[in-house]
């Protein structure tokens, strides 16, 4: 059973599309978010759409280790907003 260990704000928030000027499914991108995120924290480990982080037993402790801005930080979000342009 999983434990919820925080909750993250991981959605791109509108002044960032606004520096863009441009038009973007912004559903498509926050998903693409979330998916490169899960992608790169431990196993056991899930950031759910809601935000809420859940780890397992195992790995609770490195869950609440985790330096959430620094691996949002670390996404690509050009590459994701140019694959998500309307």
């Amino acid at each position: 059973m999983a434990t919820e260990i925080t909750t993250i704000e991981y959605m791109v928030p509108a002044d960032v599309y606004a520096r863009y000027g441009a038009d973007f499914n912004t559903e498509a991108v926050n998903d693409a978010v979330l998916a490169e995120l899960n992608a790169i924290i431990p196993e056991g480990v899930t950031v759910q759409r809601n935000g809420r982080v859940f780890a397992e037993k195992d790995v609770e402790q490195v869950a609440r280790d985790l330096d959430w801005r620094q691996l949002l930080g670390s996404l690509d979000l050009d590459q994701i907003l140019a694959a998500h342009g309307r």
